[in-house]
């Protein structure tokens, strides 16, 4: 798609002049680039949550000595005395 070149800027301001009147057209063109800055950052965020991390893991630790397993104590038991 090629891009506009001067004179068709200069064509669809004259229309857009005309359509909207002087008075509106500097809030048609504030929304237009609020419009255009919230569709760049969605669309980046949206390509950051697709991007694949591609680095390379850490090396994995080195097993160390199984560390002692701790039990605990057996509940006291009542003797009755009967």
């Amino acid at each position: 798609m090629p891009t506009p070149g001067p004179l068709e800027l200069v064509v669809l301001l004259v229309i857009a002049l005309v359509v909207f009147g002087p008075g509106k057209l500097p809030d048609v063109g504030a929304a237009v680039g609020k419009s255009i800055r919230e569709f760049r950052k969605a669309s980046s965020d949206i390509q950051d949550a697709a991007r694949v991390d591609t680095s390379p893991l850490p090396p994995a630790a080195a097993p160390t000595a199984a560390a002692p397993t701790t039990t605990t104590p057996a509940e006291p038991t009542i003797e009755s005395k009967t």
